[in-house]
């Protein structure tokens, strides 16, 4: 797939009140230039400047990344390890005309020492617009979406492959190594996160981890897994019981199923976060578990597995066309176990398009 990092990069020159917005390794240096590099001891940062123009302060060995990107226009200021970073510093806020003005950078990402070279180097003001890149790329175009799209299908592939496999006895770990074997053999390159497996009381644990525990029958089993597709995450969470639920597993997913339907129909574009993870919660608490659903409904889904919008309660953010999260609300109960039934959904004009097809209905 192709992505125009030029049309990324003019939002950029767009920035209020920072003469260049710089960026560090990681998703969002991915997002506007399409590099990859390791954020190491070795600084590299890309720099916009408001005229559009991209440089970067780079290390000597890392050159040949830049230069095989024949579609990137780059200034390159490069540095070796013999003189260090901070002439390459010095000469970027020179050249760039950067002496006592304002930049903007992402501070989450940036490093301490990173900020400081800035410093030393004449900078005026360092200004954090992280939340402004985020909104940037939390309207995906449909490339992005179809990239996501492609991913959930291989993951789901993978999925029904697995179901068709496991059997109790098998433990949380073997499951999970399995599942990203299918992963693989389906198309996948890499995984949006590691597989989370939990059977029986393990799954009361809304971020737990994979074990030695094994299956057993009649328990629940909650997979918490996505596949990735040109960078782009599924993130797909699936309950189910091998054998015969209780009366009780049964009504907890029943309500954890109404909440995640719920949701999704009352999102649209211009509907506040806050409203549909209201419309999930009310649903878990009119089945008398409100205490038990602990975390918020969703977040947004793209480069990295959480991203905005951010679907938790008070939020007032609304929806708007593009915008690609998660939907997955869930029961959690000590001692018994928890239910997870998460669904990816893309805002449309009109409403949103779910992009998970993968059974909702408790499967056994």
């Amino acid at each position: 797939m192709n992505f125009d990092f030029t049309e990324r990069q003019a939002k950029l020159a767009q920035m209020n009140d920072v003469a260049a917005t710089v960026i560090v390794p990681g998703a969002n240096m991915v997002y506007f230039t399409g590099l990859h590099f390791h954020l190491s001891e070795r600084p590299t940062l890309a720099i916009f400047g408001a005229d559009g123009q991209m440089s970067v302060i780079i290390p000597e060995l890392e050159v040949p990344k830049i230069k095989a990107r024949d579609d990137l226009e780059v200034r390159v200021i490069a540095w070796s390890d013999v003189e260090g970073f901070q002439g390459a510093f010095e000469r970027a806020v020179r050249e760039l005309g950067l002496k006592g003005e304002t930049i903007g950078v992402d501070g989450q990402t940036m490093r301490v020492f990173e900020y400081h070279a800035f410093e030393q180097a004449g900078i005026g003001k360092i200004s954090n617009v992280g939340k402004q890149l985020l909104d940037i790329r939390a309207i995906k175009t449909s490339t992005e979406v179809e990239a996501m799209r492609k991913a959930i299908q291989m993951s789901e592939r993978a999925l029904e492959r697995l179901v068709a496999w496991v059997e109790p006895g098998m433990t949380e770990m073997a499951i999970g190594t399995e599942l990203s074997r299918l992963m693989v053999l389906e198309g996948s390159v890499g995984e949006a996160f590691s597989p989370l497996i939990q059977t029986g009381p393990n799954s009361a644990l809304p971020h737990g981890f994979m074990t030695e525990r094994k299956l057993q029958e009649g328990e629940f089993l909650l997979i918490d897994f996505g596949g990735k597709f040109e960078g782009y995450p599924a993130d797909i969470t699936r309950t189910f019981c091998l054998g015969t639920p209780t009366a009780e597993m049964q009504k907890i997913y029943d309500a954890v199923l109404a909440a995640n339907r719920a949701a999704i129909a009352i999102a649209a574009p211009g509907v506040s976060c806050g409203d549909v993870d209201k419309a999930a919660r009310d649903e878990i608490v009119a089945a008398g578990y409100g205490e038990y659903f602990i975390h918020r409904t969703g977040h947004g889904l793209g480069l990295e597995g959480h991203e905005l919008p951010q679907i938790a309660g008070g939020v007032s953010d609304t929806l708007q066309p593009g915008m690609v999260f998660t939907v997955e609300p869930g029961i959690y109960v000590p001692g018994l176990g928890g239910v997870r039934i998460e669904d990816d959904v893309a805002v449309t004009e009109t409403g949103v398009d779910v992009l998970t097809r993968y059974p909702r209905q408790l499967m056994r």
